[in-house]
């Protein structure tokens, strides 16, 4: 039996469960394919700095796999449609009986593949797919009453106590060498037309082994220890920066699961404050791969909460383009999108805070803001970041009600309180001293005239009541009480 293993957010040759599993069961070699399809990244929103990293993690990916006697094969799909021949072709070209990948959860993602299987399966291929992009497939961790959770705190208890009784979350070694074959890897782009990364390729090495390594070293560091604390500070080195490495598959999650419980004493649960806080993390990255499956229509522009489609959204176009630029007139807002253009990538405090500025401060439809972090962020991922922006919003997974709403002035003094963050980003604010960072249309009139930097384009508190008003005139407080009475009940 001859193998391919299509290859796509999976690109490592150790913990992959996929190519582990085709390695050990295929007795005349495994073929690797990757299918390169700018249609299909577009129709998407990838960002073009995250097609550069996918493109470099796949020479490192190939090197890798000619190691082990396995050429990675790429293949060019103009659109999305092309995708399915491209991988017809290739299992004909090659004389390969058996098709393994791993699941994807995107309802297009997941169409696809169905239709794939379908039609492998009436040429008489094998189709084989597997849990990785998880550590616990989508619908194994429900209510008592067998429904999805909608709730991220009752999911949690949920998911450990599956995880317990769990016997496939420990991490596989690297794939097993395969005999020697005469099919040559093919080259993979340096870029693709319309694709060209603004961001330093040196920003964001790329490969399974520089992010093992950058795994090791935050899970053996004081990082990892102090992490509940210095998570929520941008100015910090806090995070673990490890995100755009799980996106593209460079790294796995039971990896990362694995490196937090043992820097945890061997707890998954419970134990040291900061390595439990990033399990809670990557729980939440969990949960919303389970939100996917259970409510699809998250994966088609719709709210969580269908009440909050009625919302009355702003359409105000130059308020989005000020957000967009970083020129709200609010420093924490402005330097964040600063550091998503300058480095592809945002902290997580920051994301929260730029969402909810510009879904309750400037009333914008969050789906705007959705599809610009995806086009620019190297860690763009659908289920993480749509959950972000509809919490953000009031319109996802939040427990809280929707008079969450950050005040960005305080967010600031709290979380960068001297100003290193903001002043790193926004340089026309370096000169600025004292509490005015955080807010500099209270420096004296002849000082605000020497920075070019704009007044704030929104009164926060004003703001405030504009969206109070119509999240109540909608009726959501009442439907989130009955929400939030149903999950308590179901946990």
């Amino acid at each position: 039996m001859r193998t391919l293993v299509w290859f796509r957010s999976d690109l490592r040759a150790t913990d992959n469960t996929a190519l582990q599993h085709a390695c050990a069961e295929s007795d005349a070699g495994v073929i690797g394919l990757f299918v390169i399809s700018p249609g299909d990244w577009r129709a998407h929103d990838v960002a073009a700095v995250r097609v550069d990293f996918i493109l470099r993690t796949l020479r490192e990916l190939s090197a890798t796999l000619d190691r082990l006697n396995i050429p990675l094969i790429i293949a060019h799909a103009p659109t999305p449609r092309d995708v399915h021949a491209r991988v017809l072709e290739t299992l004909a070209a090659h004389n390969c009986d058996t098709l393994f990948f791993n699941r994807e959860y995107e309802i297009n993602e997941r169409r696809r593949d169905d239709a794939i299987g379908l039609s492998l399966k009436a040429h008489g291929v094998t189709v084989r797919s597997f849990t990785d992009q998880v550590v616990l497939e989508p619908g194994t961790v429900r209510t008592e009453s067998e429904t999805f959770f909608t709730v991220y705190s009752p999911f949690r208890r949920a998911w450990h106590r599956v995880r317990e009784q769990a016997s496939t979350v420990r991490s596989l070694p690297i794939a097993q060498p395969q005999a020697p074959t005469t099919i040559k890897p093919s080259p993979v782009p340096t870029s693709i037309a319309g694709f060209e990364s603004p961001v330093a390729a040196e920003l964001w090495p790329a490969g399974e082994k520089h992010a093992q390594q950058r795994l090791a070293r935050f899970a053996a560091s004081s990082r990892i220890q102090s992490y509940k604390h210095d998570r929520d500070f941008p100015g910090v080195d806090g995070t673990s920066t490890l995100s755009p490495y799980l996106t593209v598959g460079a790294l796995s999650p039971r990896q990362c699961l694995h490196a937090a419980a043992d820097a945890n004493d061997g707890k998954y649960d419970g134990g040291r404050a900061g390595p439990e806080q990033w399990i809670n993390e990557l729980i939440w990255r969990e949960f919303y791969h389970h939100v996917l499956v259970g409510f699809p229509r998250v994966c088609m522009g719709r709210a969580f909460k269908p009440a909050t489609e009625r919302i009355p959204w702003r359409d105000a176009a130059s308020d989005l383009q000020a957000w967009k630029d970083g020129r709200t007139g609010y420093p924490i807002v402005d330097a964040a999108m600063r550091q998503l253009r300058g480095m592809g990538w945002m902290h997580n405090r920051l994301r929260m805070i730029a969402a909810m500025f510009l879904t309750k401060d400037l009333f914008i439809d969050w789906r705007h803001g959705e599809k610009f972090f995806m086009q620019h962020l190297i860690d763009g991922s659908l289920a993480s970041n749509n959950g972000g922006w509809q919490w953000s919003a009031s319109t996802g997974t939040d427990a809280q009600p929707y008079f969450r709403i950050f005040n960005p002035y305080s967010q600031s003094e709290k979380f960068d309180p001297g100003g290193d963050f903001i002043r790193t980003w926004l340089p026309e604010l370096r000169s600025v001293e004292g509490d005015a960072i955080h807010d500099p249309s209270r420096l004296p009139a002849l000082l605000r005239g020497k920075i070019d930097y704009p007044p704030p384009i929104v009164d926060h508190a004003a703001a405030r009541e504009r969206v109070l008003g119509a999240f109540q005139a909608i009726g959501v407080a009442n439907e989130e009480s009955r929400t939030r009475t149903a999950a308590r009940q179901r946990s």
